[in-house]
């Protein structure tokens, strides 16, 4: 994890372990400076950031590792959402006697219950995505995706009759807040002196989460089925050449990746206390997406950098940009919502011309080594190779018999 954060620091323990600290304290200390100095409202915007962060993680293993574009990743985060809040609300007891009977006072599930089973359900509809698929790739993968998501969207908003199960576009209300054996996450907790309310308690909750599924992340990246999904995002005829089994990697690139969407769609229900269909929109999918692109794909470092950039940089505009517009011109010229979205947008069009791969790439693997004779360490033009005078091998050394001539 340091390594893939810090590669300048790899080949110093201490100077890592430093810089590893420094960032650790900044994340302990940010959001109570924040809440003291500027409000609740950073403090949630900031928990919400860890949450997209889980999503984008989620969704970097399907596109970024295995090179699957996938435009319904939104319904595997609706899923998880919807399992927290139908076993974690009064709303199955209310609907169905044989539950209320059952349980009098409401389902109130424990959260080592509820999210378990948002990741297995999570899980099972990615491996029900993958599977009519698994043939497809570009645009018609993306299509057919795309209508996953809003097939998803347009079942939970009509699973209202003739058994109330979702209660349609009113959503679920009531939904518990996390519950850790059986005791509900608590309004505020004093320590050492400083008073952590529920806003803090969810941040670091988040934040722990967000922390184990970059770690997953990045031991799946450098293991052999990591290897596997890059191998089909290259050239999938080369890597079934190399005995690579393509159908089983790329279903279990749809179920990991989903199983981070049903984690970040419990914590979602939680945090908000209410669910309906209008929260897993279209919109939201594409924007885990940009996310995910505009980090770097397949590079964790870059797609935690992109989520918190995309999530923060609007929700920061929605506060400062009338401020801005009344003490620069004494006026609100463009409404708040049109200027955020322009600044927004524009931005994206910046970013994607001056950093065409991202803001933090993935590093380059796989190039030639500097030669001696390079001007500059640069490699000569064609590079590789092809790039060497005939009848020699990388550093100058004539072919022995072993290696014969290339002519």
């Amino acid at each position: 994890m340091i390594r893939s954060f810090f590669p300048g620091l790899s080949g110093n323990p201490v100077a890592a372990f430093l810089a590893t600290a420094v960032v650790g304290i900044v994340l302990l200390v940010l959001p109570l400076l924040a809440g003291e100095l500027l409000g609740n409202f950073w403090v949630r915007m900031m928990a919400m950031a860890l949450l997209y962060v889980m999503l984008a993680l989620g969704l970097n293993i399907v596109v970024g590792f295995a090179g699957l574009l996938d435009l319904g990743y939104v319904a595997f985060y609706a899923v998880g959402a919807y399992m927290y809040a139908l076993l974690a609300s009064p709303h199955l007891a209310e609907q169905f006697e044989w539950i209320a009977r059952m349980f009098p006072n409401g389902l109130h599930a424990d959260i080592w219950l509820i999210v378990p089973l948002g990741v297995a359900l999570a899980a099972f509809f990615g491996v029900l995505l993958g599977a009519p698929v698994l043939k497809l790739r570009g645009d018609y993968l993306a299509i057919v995706t795309l209508g996953f998501g809003e097939i998803i969207r347009i079942f939970l908003n009509n699973l209202n009759s003739p058994v109330n199960i979702t209660n349609g576009p009113q959503g679920i209300t009531g939904i518990d807040p996390i519950r850790i054996a059986g005791v509900p996450m608590p309004r505020s907790v004093d320590f050492l002196g400083l008073t952590f309310n529920r806003l803090h308690l969810y941040y670091y909750l988040f934040l722990v989460l967000a922390i184990a599924i970059i770690i997953v992340s990045i031991r799946l990246q450098d293991s052999r089925i990591g290897r596997g999904w890059m191998a089909i995002r290259e050239d999938e005829i080369a890597a079934k050449a190399m005995g690579i089994n393509t159908r089983n990697i790329k279903l279990l690139a749809f179920a990991m990746g989903a199983t981070f969407g049903g984690v970040a769609g419990s914590m979602f229900a939680a945090f908000q206390g209410f669910i309906s269909p209008e929260s897993f929109v279209l919109m939201e999918s594409i924007q885990i997406v940009a996310m995910v692109v505009l980090g770097g794909m397949g590079h964790v470092p870059g797609v935690v950098l992109g989520a918190i950039l995309l999530y923060a940089i609007p929700e920061a505009l929605r506060v400062v940009a009338k401020p801005s517009q009344v003490f620069l011109f004494g006026e609100e010229i463009i409404p708040t919502e049109a200027l955020r979205m322009l600044l927004f947008g524009g931005s994206m069009v910046a970013i994607m011309l001056v950093r065409p791969k991202g803001l933090w790439p993935p590093p380059r693997h796989g190039e030639r080594a500097p030669v001696p004779g390079d001007r500059d360490g640069e490699s000569p033009p064609g590079g590789g190779a092809a790039a060497l005078p005939v009848g020699t091998v990388a550093g100058g050394t004539p072919p022995g018999p072993l290696a014969p001539e290339r002519g």
